[in-house]
């Protein structure tokens, strides 16, 4: 990209900043207000605070959720019954763990010998010039 492209978008971006910095300075009110302090003249051309008619204080079932319900017999029954089938489980699988024989491992296979190297050539008589 040619130079002079780029330092007419960089231009182009200074100016877009500027500008906005420039308008926020503009638009920004005289003096700041604090927190639950009145707005001067809001009756004239501000807005009437909201008030939520709806509104309904946090309650402890909306905290802490819903107390749990009482489980029918029913239901504790094929809880039992989902806790039996799960110890049935472990303890079968404990059992085939300990009757299994653990997989044989062969030692590692010793490396291959190695070539024989060529003797290193003798050095020479006199160094390079």
């Amino acid at each position: 990209m040619p130079h002079r492209v780029l330092q007419l978008v960089a231009a182009g971006l200074v100016l877009v900043a500027v500008s906005a910095f420039a308008m926020g300075v503009v638009n920004a009110p005289s003096r700041g207000r604090m927190p639950g302090e009145r707005v001067a003249g809001a009756t004239v051309g501000g807005a009437a605070p909201l008030t939520a008619t709806d509104a309904v204080p946090l309650g402890v079932d909306r905290i802490e959720g819903l107390a749990p319900r009482e489980l029918t017999e029913e239901e504790k029954e094929k809880l039992q019954e989902a806790r039996e089938a799960k110890e049935e489980a472990d303890a079968e699988a404990k059992a085939a763990a300990e009757t299994a024989t653990p997989p044989k491992v062969s030692p590692p296979s010793p490396p291959p010998p190695a070539a024989p190297e060529a003797a290193p050539a003798s050095p020479p008589d006199e160094a390079p010039h």
